[in-house]
């Protein structure tokens, strides 16, 4: 059996929700702590939501010098699959692992409500169980989830097909209405709405999000 961890900071949420998911997906969720330095040996690795250190300095800022995301950085460059949601992308933009920055939404207020979403790259680790315009329906929470980065970086976004979610609708504010990236392999991908919170019925707005786990499993069977 696949085994996805997903690691805890001090302020995460979600990462209950986030190994419930693993669970439910098929895999086997392996809790990792923030102060270790090692993956215990898991496969993929999930990077949950929730305000880590409080979001002091900048939302993610801290948490991407935590020792285990030194590892998180070396895996993923070696090509495991690792999944930012909500915080977790925010770590990922402050780890250099993936372009751009996460700001406060326009208007600086907190945002929570069932999201729309739009899928623009269907060939992702993250991504390869859903249809390239297919819609799906997330929750979304954040207060810092405007995605900004300067023209230079969203014209190569757009034109490398690395833009893996957009909103149906602007939330928040986020350039170009980008929900969710990638990176040039297509391993490593964030977004700010929170899959997690939808993989069961009558739990969450339906069972769309089981698909970003689904898709890691498929791509782990690929790649074994």
């Amino acid at each position: 059996m696949a085994r996805i961890g997903v690691v805890t900071f001090p302020g995460s949420l979600d990462d209950r929700d986030a190994a419930r998911a693993v669970r439910l997906a098929g895999a086997d969720p392996v809790r990792l702590w923030h102060a270790d330095d090692f993956l215990a040996g898991v496969d993929a690795v999930v990077l949950p939501g929730g305000f880590s250190y409080g979001d002091y300095l900048r939302a993610g800022a801290i948490s991407a010098f935590a020792p285990i995301m030194r590892t998180v950085v070396d895996a993923a460059n070696a090509g495991m699959p690792v999944l930012g949601i909500c915080n977790g992308f925010q770590i990922l933009c402050e780890s250099h692992l993936l372009a751009g920055a996460m700001v406060k939404n326009t208007q600086l207020t907190f945002v929570c409500k069932d999201q729309v979403l739009r899928v623009e790259n269907a060939d992702t680790a993250w991504s390869n169980q859903f249809s390239a315009g297919q819609e799906i329906l997330i929750p979304l929470k954040n207060q810092d989830g405007q995605f900004i980065a300067d023209e230079h970086t969203l014209d190569e976004l757009e034109g490398e097909g690395r833009v893996v979610f957009r909103y149906v609708g602007n939330p928040n504010g986020s350039r170009r209405n980008i929900a969710g990236i990638t990176n040039a392999r297509g391993n490593v991908v964030g977004l700010m709405p929170h899959p997690e919170h939808a993989v069961e019925k009558g739990f969450g707005p339906g069972t769309d999000g089981l698909g970003f786990f689904r898709s890691a499993l498929q791509s782990l069977l690929a790649h074994a």
